[in-house]
């Protein structure tokens, strides 16, 4: 066995005998990374700085009008992104305590993979969520594994972390732009240690030989890297070092649910844009405008304010196709006297915005159109009020429905003799008003997993987003109001006391939309 000198030594090499730096003071480990095994894996002298380094993302180093000194992402810093491995790891051994034996812990997630829509033509590429959030790395066809450890008494460190990039190659940057490589990685990112991605299987497999009943933390329900998953980690399980495998989407959308202040400032960032580009989109409708003209529109403006990208395909829907919540054809045009109603937002920094507003292409609400809009408006604010530390969404949504409900029973959509469940139940449908917890990263994780019937705490970012919805086919409701459909949202923040519309500058009154309109 290495003694614990011996260990000390070799872990003080510029290998990945890092990996261990972290347990020199735990002589209980049975086997230790050898020297020749660290020796293995060292970067050499060809990884010497050169006087100026190309990264392959934005740094404070190249982009300054960006990010400031010690930032990774714009307002977010290598301490925060430190701060969230630490959390994550503190949450899966409070998670795991009564399970016997398991001392060690290991979590691997894997990066987003480019993908090509034909030959040598990629997709726009977008990082996979959970990836982003631990590390802010931005490169394609990487991985950061992350091993728990005691706490060092200096730093108070809990966990080592370790990113496995693509490997510099000046031929493939020539065509597809710089990389950061392993030095690269170290210094946008804060990690302990990074090394080229075609060093990982052999990393993992010293790992499982130097440890046996760990706890290995993988989301392999959902695998993010096909190729990665059947190559890697499927022979890695198989092997049954581990004592027990664990998903790791529940603990990161535990993590991920309440914003710091550093990402609400972002997300506010990405709601104003979001909001004044939608306000424009108003602007630009006219009667027979083509809802995919609505739809560029929409991503121009987001773009010349600085977002990335749209948040996701956005509903651009006018007149009865309102009644398809998630209409993304976007390929009619809006008749003159017909509503438009536009789900969208963007993305700013890997945090986004989610925004709906109706209105109509003509520049008036005709009389049917108002009473159903204000009847939405008048539910929307009576749920944003009640989003407190004292409510929980499925609070919210059953005094939604119930608020609903009563509207519709005014208008005489519902009879004014049905009972309170009677109203309930009919209020499901035509009308359809989803409460959600709003997520900062990316289109397709933009609900995170969070029980609806817990209470609201402060940090949330949810939306609000009422809608009445009136099949053309519907002989039971009044001609006037059949073939509409209305959504209105805005995305709040819960604090400690009144809830904050982050998104109260997009205009959403009658009277705001018709002015908006006419031109004034």
């Amino acid at each position: 066995m290495t003694s614990v000198r011996n260990l000390a030594r070799i872990v003080s090499d510029h290998s990945v005998g890092r990996l261990h730096k972290c347990c020199v003071v735990r002589p209980v480990i049975s086997s230790t990374l050898s020297a020749s095994h660290a020796s293995s894996f060292s970067r050499g002298p060809a990884h010497m700085w050169s006087t100026v380094r190309r990264f392959g993302q934005p740094a404070a180093q190249t982009h300054p009008h960006l990010l400031s000194s010690g930032e990774v992402t714009p307002g977010i810093t290598k301490e925060e992104y430190r701060g969230r491995r630490s959390m994550l790891v503190s949450l899966a051994l409070k998670s795991t305590k009564g399970v016997n034996a398991v001392k060690d812990h290991i979590f691997v997630f894997p990066s987003a993979s480019k993908v090509y829509m034909t030959n040598d033509i990629p997709y726009p590429f977008r990082q996979n969520t959970d990836f982003l959030y631990l590390s802010g790395f931005q490169e394609p066809d990487s991985v950061l594994v992350i091993q728990s450890c005691s706490p060092d008494e200096s730093s108070g460190n809990d966990h080592k972390s370790f990113l496995f990039v693509p490997k510099k190659d000046p031929a493939k940057e020539l065509w597809e732009g710089p990389r950061s490589g392993v030095e690269g990685a170290i210094t946008l990112t804060g990690v302990d240690d990074a090394f080229n991605f075609d060093q990982l299987e052999k990393f993992l497999e010293q790992w499982c030989k130097d440890y046996n009943q760990f706890m290995l933390w993988y989301d392999y329900v959902q695998p993010v890297q096909s190729y990665f998953h059947t190559h890697v980690m499927s022979q890695v399980i198989c092997q049954e070092r581990h004592k027990a495998i664990e998903n790791t989407t529940r603990l990161m959308h535990h993590l991920r649910v309440k914003k710091s202040p550093a990402e609400v400032e972002l997300m506010r960032q990405s709601i104003e844009i979001a909001s004044e580009s939608l306000v424009e989109v108003m602007k630009f409708s006219r009667p027979q405008v083509n809802e995919a003209h609505l739809w560029a529109k929409m991503d121009f403006e987001c773009r010349i304010r600085g977002a990335q990208f749209l948040a996701y395909p956005p509903v651009v829907a006018g007149g009865a196709r309102a009644n398809t919540i998630h209409y993304i054809a976007n390929n009619q045009v809006v008749a003159d006297g017909d509503l438009v109603l536009m789900d969208a937002g963007c993305e700013l920094h890997g945090y986004t915005s989610d925004l709906t507003r109706t209105w109509p292409v003509s520049g008036r609400f005709s009389p049917a159109q108002r009473e159903l809009y204000e009847a939405t408006l008048a539910v929307q604010k009576a749920c944003i009020a009640l989003c407190t530390l004292s409510h929980s969404l499925d609070d919210v949504y059953r005094q939604m429905l119930v608020l609903l409900g009563m509207e519709l029973q005014k208008l005489g959509i519902i009879p004014h003799e049905a009972s309170v469940s009677d109203v309930i139940k009919r209020s499901r449908y035509p009308v359809s008003s989803p409460c959600w917890p709003l997520s900062g990263h990316g289109p397709s994780t933009i609900l995170c997993d969070f029980s609806r019937s817990n209470k609201l705490q402060p940090g949330m970012v949810v939306t609000v987003e009422p809608g009445i919805y009136i099949r053309e086919d519907d002989t039971s409701v009044d001609q006037k109001y059949r073939g509409i459909g209305i959504r209105i949202e805005d995305n709040i923040l819960i604090t400690e006391s009144a809830p904050v519309n982050l998104s109260q500058k997009c205009p959403k009154t009658v009277e705001e939309i018709e002015r908006i309109l006419s031109g004034q």
